[in-house]
Order: C-alpha cells, then sequence, then structure tokens
C-alpha cells in the first residue's frame, strides 16, 4: 500500500490514496494530501474539508453529493453558488476528492451529482 510520510510518520492510503485508518488524519496530513494533489489549502477548502468531516462522523457516515454541498455552502457563505465553485476548489470532484483530502474512506455511492 502506498503511504504518506507526515512528521516521520508514515501513513498508509489505499491505493486510490484514501487513509486506511481514519484516525491517521491530521490538518498537517491534509495539507500533504492536498499539495500531492497540486491543491494548496485556503479557508473555503477548510470550511468543505470540516463540513465533510463533520457530517461523515457525526451524522451517521453521511457523504454529502456535490448538490447536497452546494446547498450547505451558500447558506454559510451568504451567496449564490454552482457546483463549479466547488470543482473550482476540488477539480477531482468536491465530495471524492474533498473527502481524500478530510480522511473519510471512499465513497461507495452511485450517481447523483
Amino acid at each position: 500500500m502506498p503511504t504518506i510520510n507526515v512528521d516521520g510518520k508514515q501513513i498508509e492510503t489505499t491505493e486510490m490514496g484514501y487513509l486506511v485508518n481514519a484516525e491517521d488524519w491530521s490538518e498537517d496530513l491534509a495539507t500533504k494530501i492536498a499539495a500531492l494533489e497540486k491543491l494548496e489549502l485556503t479557508q473555503r477548502h477548510w470550511d468543505v474539508i470540516n463540513h465533510l468531516r463533520d457530517e461523515f462522523f457525526n451524522n451517521g457516515g453521511n457523504q454529502p453529493t456535490t448538490r447536497k454541498l452546494v446547498k450547505f455552502f451558500e447558506k454559510l457563505w451568504g451567496e449564490k453558488i454552482d457546483a463549479k465553485v466547488l470543482y473550482d476548489l476540488f477539480p477531482g470532484n468536491p465530495s471524492k476528492q474533498g473527502g481524500r483530502i478530510s480522511g473519510l474512506p471512499e465513497s461507495r455511492r452511485k450517481g447523483g451529482y
């Protein structure tokens, strides 16, 4: 399995880059994964990451679709947005790439956006 080195610790990931152990996640690791994916995390990235983690760990493993993320962040950010805004943040898919950086397991849901 591939690993990511963070602060001298080897963190195991799956072939698709998701964490093997969700407990290994840290903000430093998220920053490292994002850098490997050519992303520099802004406050809006962290808003999405924190929301994805909150939904997963405090809402029964929920992994929101992009459509639900758009609705949530329209309210949080107080502006009209569309999926493009989230794809500009996470070009590899806001819920999937965002979930990987958030330390969540790979989503198994099909369809939807």
